[in-house]
């Protein structure tokens, strides 16, 4: 079976930057597993495993505009450091906040008095990504997770 919209992909990869340094990986002994074609993974790979089937072995780079977007120097800005509930803010420290743009991971990159200055960038933003990636399986997704728009476990899924 070909990997197309609707089908349930189960994949090894290993990602690096242009630099070569690792920066995520999962193995076959825990392959990572989504619903092709529902917007899971970032458009630029789940383009490159379009028409792909068990046991093809590719390496994709995935420009930053297919990934995980440009930067956008708009996303960092400086708040006030008493809308925390800590003390203990330091730069690197991600938090979720709530802002137009619904549910956001916001990363400190720094803390200058009463003002945090945060990025709202996703921590990949901007990096060319480069996956070797290895096709372990292909099935049709059930009804329930077309319907979900997700994969479900061997038990199924619960609400």
């Amino acid at each position: 079976m070909r990997i197309a919209k609707n089908t349930v992909v189960s994949l090894s990869y290993v990602l690096k930057d242009n630099d070569g340094n690792l920066l995520d990986q999962s193995g076959a002994d825990a392959p990572f597993t989504y619903l092709h074609g529902a917007s899971n993974i970032i458009p630029g790979l789940e383009n490159q495993l379009t028409g792909k089937q068990t046991g093809d072995a590719l390496q994709v780079k995935v420009a930053p505009e297919d990934g995980y977007g440009v930067r956008d120097q708009e996303l960092v800005r400086s708040v006030p450091r008493n809308l925390f509930d800590t003390d203990q803010i330091q730069p690197g420290m991600q938090f979720t906040a709530h802002s137009e743009h619904g549910h956001r991971l916001v990363t400190v990159i720094a803390v200058d008095g009463d003002n945090v200055t945060l990025d709202e960038n996703h921590p990949l933003a901007g990096v060319t990504l480069n996956f070797d990636v290895q096709v372990l399986g292909v099935r049709s997704a059930t009804n329930e997770e077309i319907d979900h728009g997700h994969v479900h476990g061997p038990e199924g899924h619960h609400h």
